[in-house]
C-alpha cells in the first residue's frame, strides 16, 4: 500500500484559499504554491512546492489525447539550448529562454504582454559551462524573479516587466553563473549558482521578496581561511573543515555549487537543496585522495527562517567523477515496508535511485536504474556506496558508468500519485577516468584534474562501435516502493527532455531526435507524437484556463549534452527557440524552420606551420568542452568547417584577440600562447581534411598552455 498524497492536509486546508484569485497580476503566496499540487495551477518551477510535477488534470487524458493540436506558438530571438519550465498565474503564462530574457504572453491566445532582456554581456559565455540557459522564473505576490547568467537576482513587477530590484548574487568578474529557476518560501527568493568546475565555492542565497535584501546564506563547503558570517559557519567548522585535508581545494574553491534541485516542506519547515561536484573533479588532487569533501555532492536540509543545518545526506563521498546531486527532488508519502514515511526521492548522476526520510535524512532505500560499473551497491545500514576497487582512477585509465553528463541530469522527472511510479529522464554513457599528472591551476579556465585527452584517443571501428552501443536514452517508469522498473521506453539518443504525470493517465516527454510524445501512464503504451522540428529538452507543464486544458513545451536543444557532446545528437545548427501550447482540437501550425547548408571549405590552398599533434593535445584539454572531442561538435560551431581556419591572423582574431566574445568565444591568451594556436589550427585543418587523428602520444607533455 502507498500513501500518495504530498501534504495532504495542507491541501485540503488551504485550497479554498488558493481557488480565490485576488486582484492583480502574479498573486502567488505560500498556501497558493502547496495548494498546487493537488489543483489545475501550475505556479512553481516544479507546479507545487512537492516538485512532483504530476497534475490532476485529465480533460486530456489516454481515449482523446490524439486529438491534441497546437492552439499557439511563439518563436524566440535565441538559438541556444530552451530549458524553461514556463508558469501559469491567473491566465498570464511566464516564461524564459536562453541569455536569462523573460516572456509574459496571454495563456489562451499567445500574445505577448512584456518582454524583459536583462543584456547579459555576451562574454559571459564563456563562464557558463553548459550554455548560456535558464530554467524559469518565481511568481510570487505581484512580482516576478529570475536569476541572470551574469549572477543577478532580478524582480519584476508581474503587470508590466518593469525592474523593482536587483541584486548581485555572485561576483560577476568571477566565474559564476545562475541557470536555476528561483523559488520563493516564506518571502525568502532561494537562488543558488554555477561554476563549480572553474572554481567557484557554493552557496544557497535567501534574499527578501520585498527588498531583495540578503536574509541568509548557507555556504556549501568550508573557507580554510576563517568564517563568513553565514548560517552555515558552525556546521561547515565542525563537521566539513575536518573532512577537507590538504589539497588544491584551498586555491580553486572546493565546488559545491548549488544550481538546480529546491524543495520545501511546509508542514516540517525544511528546505532541502543539492550541490554540486568538487573542484577540481578528481579527489586526488583536490584533497590528496582523502576525506569526504563535505558538503559536496550532497543533499542538505535547512530551516526555512535562518538557514540553519537541520540533517544532510552525502551522496557520493570524495567525488571524484562529477556526480553531482543537483538533481531535481521529488516529495511524497510512501509506505515501505509496512511503514508510512514522508520521503525525498532523487536520481542523480550516480545512476543510484534514492529513497530518504526527509524528516532525518536517513536512507530508506537506494538501487541503480541504470547500468553502473563506479560501484556495487549502496549500503543501507552507512548509506555509504561499496565503491569497485578501480572506481578511484590514478595513473591508468578507468571506463566508467556513468559518464560525468550522468544517468539523470537536470532534466526535470515527474511523479505520478495515481499509479505511484516515478518517469525518469533516464541517459547511459561511459567516459575514461585518468588523473593528469600535469595539472595546474587556471584561474577563470575549467579545473577538473583529469586527462580529457583520455576521452579524444583514435579508436578501432569495433571500439567505435561498442562505445555507441553503450550511449542510450531511455523513459523509465521506476517503482520508487520497489525499486524497480515498471516499464521503459528506449529513445535513439541520450539527452532527452523533462517529464510531466497527468491525471488523464499520460506521461509527457520530448526527445533528441525533435518528437514531443504522449504515454500511457500505465504501460508505457505511445498514445500521440507531435514532430517539434528541433531537439527538445525542456519539461512541458499543463494548466487549465475557461475550461480548456493546455499543455505547454518549450523547444530548442542544447545544454551540456548539446555543447560537450555534439557528436552524439542528431546534427542540426542552431534553431530559434520556440514555446509551442497545446489543446484538444487546436489548428494552428508551426512553420518549418529554415536550414541553411553551409559551403564546403576550400582547404586546396591552405598551410600551416603548427604541430597538428601538439595542437591535438592542446585542443582536447581546452576546447572540448565546448567544441566537442576531436572537434566532432557541429553546434558552436563546427569548427572544421569555419572560414577562420584558413588563415593564421583569422584564427588568431578569435582564439587571442576574442573578436567573437560577445558570442562567447572570449580570448584564450592567458591560457594558450601563439605557438599553441597555430597548432590547434594544424589540428583543426587536418580534421578538415579527414585525416586519421595523431598519437595521442603527440606532444602530450609540451601543451605550454594547457599544463
Amino acid at each position: 500500500m502507498r500513501i500518495i498524497k504530498f501534504g495532504l492536509a495542507l491541501a485540503l486546508a488551504v485550497g479554498l484559499v488558493a481557488c480565490q484569485k485576488t486582484s492583480g497580476a502574479g498573486n502567488v503566496d505560500g498556501a497558493r504554491i502547496a495548494a498546487a499540487d493537488s489543483n489545475s495551477e501550475w505556479v512553481s518551477y516544479g507546479k507545487g512546492y512537492s516538485e512532483q510535477r504530476f497534475s490532476p488534470l485529465d480533460k486530456v487524458n489516454a481515449t482523446n489525447v490524439g486529438q491534441l493540436g497546437l492552439a499557439w506558438y511563439a518563436q524566440f530571438d535565441t538559438d541556444r539550448g530552451q530549458e524553461a519550465t514556463p508558469l501559469m498565474v491567473d491566465g498570464v503564462l511566464y516564461t524564459t529562454t536562453a541569455w536569462s530574457k523573460v516572456f509574459a504572453f496571454d495563456a489562451a491566445t499567445g500574445k505577448l504582454i512584456w518582454s524583459y532582456d536583462p543584456k547579459v554581456d555576451g562574454k559571459k559565455g564563456f563562464d557558463a559551462c553548459c550554455d548560456v540557459v535558464n530554467r524559469g522564473v518565481a511568481v510570487w505576490k505581484g512580482r516576478v524573479y529570475v536569476g541572470t547568467l551574469d549572477a543577478r537576482l532580478v524582480a519584476l513587477d508581474a503587470k508590466d516587466g518593469h525592474v523593482v530590484w536587483q541584486t548581485q548574487v555572485a561576483d560577476a568578474s568571477k566565474p559564476f553563473t545562475i541557470t536555476q529557476a528561483p523559488r520563493v518560501v516564506k518571502d525568502k527568493v532561494l537562488i543558488g549558482e554555477s561554476g563549480a568546475e572553474y572554481g567557484g565555492r557554493g552557496y544557497l542565497s535567501a534574499y527578501d521578496a520585498a527588498t531583495g535584501k540578503l536574509v541568509w546564506r548557507f555556504f556549501t563547503v568550508p573557507n580554510p581561511y576563517g568564517a563568513d558570517g553565514a548560517a552555515s559557519d558552525k556546521v561547515l567548522q565542525q563537521k566539513a573543515l575536518p573532512t577537507w585535508p590538504e589539497g588544491k581545494w584551498k586555491l580553486v574553491g572546493g565546488g559545491g555549487t548549488v544550481w538546480d534541485a529546491i524543495a520545501y516542506d511546509p508542514a516540517l519547515d525544511l528546505i532541502y537543496f543539492g550541490t554540486d561536484n568538487g573542484t577540481p573533479w578528481n579527489q586526488q588532487v583536490r584533497s590528496g585522495g582523502k576525506g569526504d569533501n563535505l558538503f559536496i555532492s550532497s543533499i542538505i536540509a535547512v530551516k526555512a527562517d535562518t538557514g540553519e543545518y537541520v540533517w544532510h545526506y552525502q551522496v557520493n563521498p570524495g567525488e571524484s567523477w562529477d556526480y553531482s546531486a543537483v538533481q531535481p527532488f521529488i516529495l511524497t508519502d510512501l509506505t515501505i515496508g509496512g511503514q508510512p514515511h514522508k520521503v525525498l526521492m532523487q536520481a542523480p548522476k550516480n545512476g543510484f535511485f534514492y529513497v530518504l526520510d526527509r524528516t532525518n535524512g536517513k536512507l530508506l532505500s537506494a538501487k541503480p536504474f541504470v547500468p553502473v560499473t563506479w560501484a556495487k551497491s549502496i549500503d543501507i545500514a552507512t548509506g555509504r556506496p561499496v565503491e569497485n576497487p578501480d572506481a578511484r582512477y590514478k595513473d591508468n585509465i578507468d571506463l566508467q558508468m556513468p559518464a560525468p553528463l550522468g544517468a539523470h541530469n537536470w532534466h526535470p522527472m515527474s511523479f505520478s500519485p495515481k499509479t505511484g511510479l516515478v518517469y525518469i529522464p533516464a541517459q547511459s554513457m561511459p567516459f575514461a577516468y585518468q588523473s593528469d599528472p600535469n595539472f595546474v591551476y587556471k584561474p577563470g579556465g575549467w579545473n577538473l584534474g583529469v586527462n580529457m585527452l583520455a576521452n579524444a584517443g583514435p579508436m578501432t571501428p569495433e571500439q567505435t562501435k561498442a562505445l555507441a552501443a553503450n550511449i542510450k536514452g531511455w523513459l523509465i517508469a521506476w517503482d520508487p516502493v520497489n525499486q524497480k522498473p515498471v516499464w521503459t521506453v528506449p529513445r535513439p539518443y541520450f539527452w532527452n527532455a523533462g517529464v510531466l504525470s497527468t491525471g488523464g493517465n499520460l506521461v509527457f516527454q520530448g526527445a533528441a531526435e525533435g518528437q514531443f510524445y504522449a504515454y500511457d501512464a500505465k504501460s508505457g503504451k505511445q498514445l500521440w507524437s507531435y514532430t517539434t522540428q528541433n531537439g527538445v529538452i525542456a519539461a512541458p507543464m499543463t494548466y487549465e484556463l475557461n475550461g480548456e486544458q493546455y499543455v505547454a513545451l518549450m523547444v530548442g536543444s542544447g545544454g551540456g549534452g548539446q555543447v560537450s557532446a555534439p557528436s552524439l545528437l542528431p546534427k542540426r545548427p542552431r534553431l530559434p527557440g520556440r514555446l509551442l501550447v497545446f489543446k484538444l482540437g487546436g489548428k494552428a501550425t508551426a512553420p518549418p524552420f529554415k536550414i541553411a547548408e553551409p559551403p564546403p571549405l576550400d582547404l586546396t590552398k591552405v598551410a600551416t606551420t603548427g604541430d597538428k599533434g601538439h595542437g591535438y593535445v592542446v585542443f582536447n584539454d581546452n576546447c572540448q568542452v565546448c567544441h566537442g572531442a576531436n572537434a566532432t561538435g557541429s553546434w558552436l560551431p563546427d569548427l572544421t568547417r569555419s572560414l577562420m581556419i584558413t588563415t593564421p591572423d583569422d584564427f588568431n582574431s578569435v582564439v587571442i584577440q576574442g573578436v567573437r566574445a560577445h558570442n562567447g568565444m572570449v580570448s584564450f591568451s592567458k591560457f594558450l600562447s601563439a605557438k599553441d594556436v597555430e597548432d590547434v589550427r594544424a589540428f583543426l585543418i587536418s580534421q578538415a581534411k579527414g585525416e586519421p587523428l595523431p598519437s595521442p602520444a603527440a606532444g602530450a607533455k609540451t601543451a605550454s598552455g594547457a599544463k
